[in-house]
C-alpha cells in the first residue's frame, strides 16, 4: 500500500494537468480578492444614506465553488486519463489488487483537497475582511468558524465523488457532467419542485450539507434544512464513500 502511494503521488505531480487543476483551485483566493475589492469600490461610491444597509454575501461561500469543481475534476482525472491512454494496465500489473490502487488514489487525491480547501476557504475568509475594512457586517471569525471548517471538508468529499465517478464510468467528459449535473443542476430542479418536496431532496444536496452540520437555516434558499447536524454530516460523507465502494466494486469484474 505504501509503493501504492508512492506512486500515485508521482503521478500526481508530474501530470501537468494535475498542476494546472490544482492551480485553477487555488485561483479562487483571487476570485475573492477581486470581488471584495469591487465591494469596497461600490461602497466607497455610494451614497452615505445608503451606506448602513449595505450588504454582502460571504464570500468564502462564493469562491468555494472553484476548488470543489476544480478537485472533483482531478479526482475523475487521476482514474480516466490512465484508462484513456491505457497505462491502468500497468497500474494493474504492478498491483494486481485492485482495490489497494483506488485506495493511493483516494488518500493522495484527498490529502490534496484536504490542503486546497482549508487554504481557499479560509484565505478568502481572512483577506476578504481585511480588505473589507468593517465596511459591511460580515460574522466575525468566532461566529463563522465551524462554518468554515464544514465548507473546507466539502472540497475532499468533491475529490472523492469525482473520483468514484471516474471508476464507475470510465470517461472524463461523462464523469466532468455527472458531477456537474449531480452538483449545480440537480439543486436548481429541486429548488423549482413544490413543497414538500423541494425541502426533502434540497437537504440533501451536497451543497446544503456543509451548513446543515452547523445548525443553519436554510429554508429560504434553495436548499432545505431538514437534516439534523449528525445526519448531514453521514449524507457528506456518503457522497464520498458510496461511489468509491460502488467504483471498487464495479472494478473488481470489469476489464482494464
Amino acid at each position: 500500500m505504501k509503493g501504492a502511494i508512492s506512486a500515485e503521488w508521482l503521478k500526481l505531480r508530474s501530470v501537468r494537468s494535475s498542476l494546472v487543476t490544482v492551480a485553477l483551485a487555488l485561483c479562487g483566493l483571487l476570485i475573492g480578492v477581486g470581488l471584495a475589492l469591487m465591494a469596497v469600490a461600490m461602497y466607497d461610491s455610494a451614497p452615505a444614506a445608503a451606506r448602513p444597509t449595505a450588504r454582502i454575501a460571504d464570500l468564502e461561500d462564493v469562491v468555494v465553488i472553484v476548488p470543489q469543481l476544480c478537485l472533483g475534476i482531478l479526482g475523475v482525472l487521476s482514474y480516466t486519463s490512465e484508462h484513456a491512454t491505457g497505462l491502468i494496465r500497468t497500474t494493474l500489473a504492478v498491483v494486481p489488487r485492485r482495490w489497494p490502487v483506488v485506495m493511493a488514489k483516494a488518500l493522495v487525491v484527498g490529502a490534496v483537497a484536504l490542503v486546497i480547501g482549508p487554504v481557499v476557504v479560509f484565505g478568502t475568509f481572512f483577506l476578504t475582511h481585511w480588505l473589507l475594512g468593517g465596511r459591511y457586517p460580515v460574522p466575525a471569525f468566532h461566529d463563522q468558524w465551524p462554518t468554515l471548517v464544514t465548507t473546507s471538508l466539502s472540497v475532499p468529499v468533491f475529490a472523492l465523488l469525482g473520483l468514484g465517478l471516474g471508476v464507475l464510468l470510465r470517461h472524463t467528459a461523462a464523469c466532468i457532467a455527472a458531477l456537474v449535473g449531480l452538483v449545480y443542476v440537480v439543486p436548481m430542479i429541486c429548488g423549482n419542485l413544490p413543497a414538500p418536496w423541494r425541502g426533502r431532496l434540497g437537504s440533501l444536496m451536497i451543497g446544503a450539507l456543509p451548513r446543515e452540520i452547523t445548525g443553519a437555516d436554510l429554508t429560504h434558499s434553495v436548499y432545505g434544512s431538514l437534516l439534523s447536524p449528525l445526519a448531514a454530516a453521514l449524507v457528506l460523507a456518503a457522497y464520498a464513500v458510496v461511489p468509491l465502494l460502488a467504483g471498487m466494486w464495479v472494478l473488481r469484474s470489469a476489464d482494464a
